[in-house]
């Protein structure tokens, strides 16, 4: 079976790029695919309407260490779906930026323990009210389907492949 592609006239190199064009749909039909082009466009409208620096997975830590202070970096990580190397360096670069302090545990210094700092907690706080309004831009399209079933299927689809990738 051959791919199918979008038939299109040659291009103005100066023009932005026209999404989907000359793109085979056996590319266009794969989950993965559309999760991507979801992700880049998330990261890009992030950047611009609740934080220039502060990446999502900073967001999420900031909010998880507001929500648990004092909780250990590795279950932390474990709270924010991520691994324990990446979250290390989110760790320090939010710990470089004054957003977090990082203390040894007394019962066992090698258990790194989080804290908001003052700056932390000013900047969540700033970030959450852009953030909330961003998810609220981009529900926007599911008006007549009730946004906790969007939810609901995004959240198991993300249950179900990090399964996948825990069996691999």
């Amino acid at each position: 079976m051959a791919d199918e592609t979008t038939s299109i006239a040659p291009r103005d190199p100066a023009a932005p790029p026209t999404p989907g064009a000359a793109t085979p749909h056996a590319v266009t039909a794969a989950p993965g695919y559309q999760v991507r082009r979801l992700y880049q466009a998330y990261l890009s409208v992030w950047m611009r309407a609740v934080d220039p620096t502060l990446t999502g997975p900073q967001f999420a830590v900031l909010t998880a260490v507001d929500t648990t202070p004092g909780r250990d970096q590795r279950s932390m990580a474990s709270a924010v779906s991520l691994d324990t190397s990446t979250m290390a360096d989110v760790a320090r670069r939010l710990e470089g930026r004054g957003l977090i302090v990082r203390r040894a545990d007394a019962t066992d210094g090698r258990r790194k323990l989080l804290f908001l700092t003052e700056e932390g907690e000013r900047t969540l706080g700033e970030a959450r009210e852009r953030s909330r309004r961003l998810d609220e831009r981009l529900l926007a399209p599911f008006e007549g389907a009730q946004p906790p079933d969007v939810m609901e299927l995004l959240t198991s689809l993300a249950d179900y492949w990090e399964s996948l990738a825990e069996d691999s």
